[in-house]
């Protein structure tokens, strides 16, 4: 377990790609603030109780199960896995976060961090000293509300799977699921990659990692992606939306 969660390091490394009057364009918070009608300049009590983090690289741990619970993060840069040991040294992957994501929203019913995050790539971090944004939200309802949302949005996910769904449904789900937040934050809706192994993959969606790849394979035959190792190209989205409905209409 480490000492410390949310590792400090260098910040001369991190560049924000917003300014004095716009959010970072992956900002998780930037949603419920220009929605009051508030920029940058107008919510400087927020902004200051940002602290950069990163780089951090693949297989660096932002925080581990125990960790004391002191912050939420929004993801930057990169994807976090979250995780859990179970008594047997089985490892169970509970979700992927991408940029604009927060992360350690489920430790706020406790004291410590109910499970691990950990990098799967470069990964930078905004950090939030969750005691300083609980009260900041208590005068900003709007941010309250989002913070809300974003719960209710992690648990949706935790729940999504739990149906008897066959392994073309999941696998369709993830796909348009994840294409859908990367849109939301800019990227691109069909084109991108897949930074977690198939082994993540096939753990996360319950399924075995030769399913994982036998699908994929599948699916590319049938037109509806290219893959190239981890990039990944839509190609028969309304087939794989068809596909997928099941599991997110559950």
């Amino acid at each position: 377990m480490s000492n410390t969660a949310f590792p400090r390091v260098d910040r001369s490394v991190l560049a924000d790609d917003g300014d004095e009057l716009n959010f970072c364009s992956t900002c998780a918070f930037s949603q419920a603030c220009l929605s009051q009608g508030m920029d940058k300049s107008s919510l400087q009590d927020l902004h200051m109780l940002v602290e950069h983090i990163g780089p951090l690289h693949a297989g660096e741990h932002v925080f581990r199960v125990g960790d004391p619970f002191e912050a939420i993060a929004a993801v930057r840069a990169g994807t976090v896995k979250t995780y859990v040991i179970d008594r047997d040294g089985r490892e169970h992957v509970l979700g992927f976060h991408f940029p604009g994501e927060v992360i350690g929203l489920d430790a706020i019913d406790g004291d410590t961090y109910p499970c691990n995050a950990v990098a799967l790539d470069t990964v930078m971090l905004c950090r939030f000293s969750f005691p300083k944004i609980s009260v900041l939200a208590a005068r900003l309802p709007g941010l309250q509300q989002h913070l809300f949302r974003l719960l209710s949005r992690s648990i949706g996910r935790a729940a999504l799977l739990a149906g008897d769904f066959s392994a073309d449904e999941r696998m369709a789900a993830f796909l348009i699921g994840m294409s859908d937040r990367l849109a939301a934050r800019g990227f691109s809706p069909n084109r991108f990659a897949l930074t977690m192994p198939r082994t993540d993959i096939a753990n996360y969606l319950r399924l075995a990692p030769e399913t994982v790849s036998r699908v994929l394979k599948r699916f590319q035959e049938d037109g509806l992606l290219q893959v190239e190792r981890r990039e990944l190209e839509l190609v028969g989205r309304e087939r794989l939306e068809a596909l997928a409905a099941p599991v997110l209409r559950h």
